[in-house]
């Protein structure tokens, strides 16, 4: 399946929450979403994204922009990753398929080996569910930040 790309619409989803149930898309009350898709819970790159994103969550909430972190781990590891590390973001986990839906599910590489993983990709949706911004191939580094500034950026053109 082709990625999702900015102007289309975003896939709704109703994924289990490490903290609130469960978050369906269509049904937070965030003026933009952030659906930042990683990896694996407790690796390098995939905390150091999620310390990142939680230590700006205040941010923002006050530009209104909801924080979501999907990965294929379950919600105990979910829950073990939040603990250990302190994060505030919500975590959702997918079972239903969301990141091939949205077109982060791809061929890897590492040592020789190929497998199927999650492209770290980062969308943000507006409330009418269309894809304003992509981040492909996310560089953790700055990343965070980066995203934040975009949505300062609409806020202000946006009152």
């Amino acid at each position: 399946m082709t990625q999702l790309k900015a102007n289309d619409l975003a896939y709704n989803f109703t994924l289990n929450s490490c903290s609130s149930g469960v978050v369906s898309l269509d049904k937070t009350n965030n003026k933009y979403n952030i659906l930042y898709f990683y990896p694996k819970d407790d690796t390098s790159g995939c905390t150091l994204e999620a310390q990142d994103f939680s230590s700006l969550k205040d941010e923002f909430a006050k530009l209104g922009v909801g924080i979501y972190g999907i990965s294929k781990d379950n919600i105990k590891s979910h829950n073990k990753f939040k603990e250990k590390y302190h994060l505030s973001v919500e975590l959702l986990s997918d079972e239903e398929g969301i990141a091939e839906k949205y077109g982060v599910w791809v061929e890897k590489s590492m040592y020789g080996k190929k497998y199927m993983g999650i492209e770290r990709t980062t969308f943000l949706i507006d409330n009418n569910m269309k894809i304003i911004k992509v981040w492909n191939k996310v560089k953790v580094d700055g990343h965070a930040q980066e995203v934040l500034d975009t949505c300062r950026e609409l806020s202000s053109l946006r009152g």
